[in-house]
């Protein structure tokens, strides 16, 4: 299916293509590195938020146009015009949009596969982080450059990065600013996987066929319970669980698992 293309020239644009059951997500923005404007940022929110609830997905890809993944929110055309922006204007609009892109990504019940090469700065290494998988380039770069441009870090990071790598790692990226290459970044355990540039759309689409062809209810609560018991106690993690399996085992999917395993032949998934 030809890809759906949003936004302008100048504001960038998010093209959109189905994949039998996988949505395919590219920001196209190139000459700027795909850093993302705020009609760019806009869309995806609103790509991901109806993606939630369509039953025919069963997997999401958000990939970069041209030879980078994502450099971030563009600040640059933000400040371009030198006003000063009202007073908390930061805290009533970057919840609903860059913080929101994050969440979504991170919470929507299909597993997200993010395809990293060249750079991921910023807002797109959070974008990056936040998702389920990312294969990454080996001689990709992941950079969090907020402190060398006089601000606090934003989009996450605080909350990904510790949790990902631990506080020594997360200090190192988040304080001293230091750039993590694909090979690095896998060693640490920040991506899924590292790969020569050359293979990492292969690699990707391998894991995307893997994950859309497998029990997405399943899938989504499971997802949804790695992210509860990150603040949960043990009792609280493995009761969380319990709702998950009562939901599971209503699917057909986890019928058609149960009479693969009785018929020792592989199982074939619907999503359902």
């Amino acid at each position: 299916m030809d890809p759906t293309v949003t936004g302008t020239a100048d504001d960038g644009a998010v093209a959109t293509s189905r994949d039998g059951a996988i949505l395919r997500l590219t920001l196209e923005r190139p000459a700027q590195r795909n850093s993302l404007s705020h009609a760019m940022i806009d869309e995806l929110v609103a790509i991901l938020t109806s993606a939630a609830s369509d039953d025919s997905l069963r997997a999401v890809h958000i990939r970069g146009g041209g030879s980078d993944f994502c450099a971030g929110a563009d600040w640059v055309a933000t400040n371009a015009d030198g006003r000063r922006p009202r007073t908390g204007d930061l805290t009533r609009r970057i919840p609903h949009t860059a913080n929101r892109l994050v969440e979504l990504v991170h919470t929507i019940q299909l597993p997200v596969v993010c395809t990293v090469r060249g750079w991921a700065v910023g807002l797109g290494c959070n974008l990056a982080l936040a998702a389920d998988f990312a294969v990454a380039a080996d001689d990709a770069v992941l950079w969090e450059p907020f402190i060398g441009r006089g601000f606090s870090p934003d989009s996450g990071s605080t909350w990904l990065l510790p949790r990902l790598v631990g506080l020594a790692r997360a200090r190192r990226m988040l304080l001293l600013g230091e750039k993590v290459d694909g090979t690095e970044a896998f060693a640490w355990g920040l991506i899924h996987r590292a790969v020569p540039e050359p293979d990492v759309d292969a690699a990707s689409d391998e894991l995307l066929d893997r994950l859309a062809s497998g029990p997405t209810v399943a899938i989504g609560l499971a997802k949804q319970a790695i992210q509860y018991g990150q603040h949960a106690t043990l009792p609280q993690a493995m009761n969380q669980e319990l709702y998950g399996v009562e939901l599971s085992c209503r699917t057909a999917d986890f019928k058609e698992g149960l009479a693969a395993f009785r018929n020792k032949r592989p199982p074939e998934f619907q999503g359902r």
